[in-house]
């Protein structure tokens, strides 16, 4: 897959994010190299595994201008980035507990010259502030992730849903899924074609979650 797929699947793109995309693969393929944050494998498949995948959350909502949202646990900076990309005006916090893989994002945030993104290399507990929405690619059980996050989700709302938790997971959810009554689980593959989304979903989760 190349960024052509993606910009099929989200044609109202301007050519500035374009080439932002474009650049992606190059920029991630020259650090991996040299800190290695993404496996070979994946790094071969970053459109379809990385990049597309982290723009699921695209397809359920459209961030507003002068919102801001945390990417718990970015790893090589996804969601993040890409979502940074598609969302110029809203500000978007990095954060994750090893520092290498921080190091990569800033340098790719430099390489596109993003100015709404800011990384923090720390744990998530550690973070002061709070945000609309908490976006996050399958760091732990959700039990543990609403624990992790706990008060840092802001209580007024500006969007036409409530803020929470959008999550992008995989398999079987219905386990770590019980304790909330509100939670929504959407499938990607109803969006994407490729049998890469087949068992791929994205879960949100209101702030008030409980029934």
């Amino acid at each position: 897959m190349t960024a052509e797929t993606i910009f099929e699947y989200f044609p109202n793109l301007s050519e500035n994010q374009k080439e932002q995309l474009e650049k992606l693969e190059e920029l991630y393929k020259d650090w991996n190299q040299k800190i290695n944050v993404v496996s070979r494998k994946d790094i071969d498949e970053l459109y379809l595994r990385h990049i597309l995948h982290s723009l699921g959350i695209v397809k359920f909502i459209t961030f507003k201008d002068g919102s801001s949202v945390l990417d718990v646990g970015t790893g090589g900076g996804f969601p993040g980035i890409p979502l940074a990309i598609l969302f110029p005006e809203v500000q978007f916090t990095l954060v994750d507990s090893i520092g290498k893989k921080i190091k990569v994002v800033n340098e790719v945030v430099e390489g596109l010259q993003l100015t709404n993104v800011t990384t923090v290399n720390a744990r998530v507990e550690e973070i002061k502030g709070q945000f609309d929405f908490i976006v996050s690619r399958a760091v732990a059980a959700m039990p543990t992730f609403v624990h992790w996050t706990k008060g840092k989700i802001k209580k007024e709302s500006a969007h036409a849903i409530r803020n929470g938790i959008l999550y992008l997971k995989g398999g079987d959810l219905l386990d770590e899924l019980k304790e909330y009554k509100t939670a929504e689980i959407f499938e990607l593959k109803d969006y994407f074609k490729e049998d890469f989304f087949e068992t791929k979903k994205m879960v949100y989760l209101p702030l008030k979650f409980k029934g």
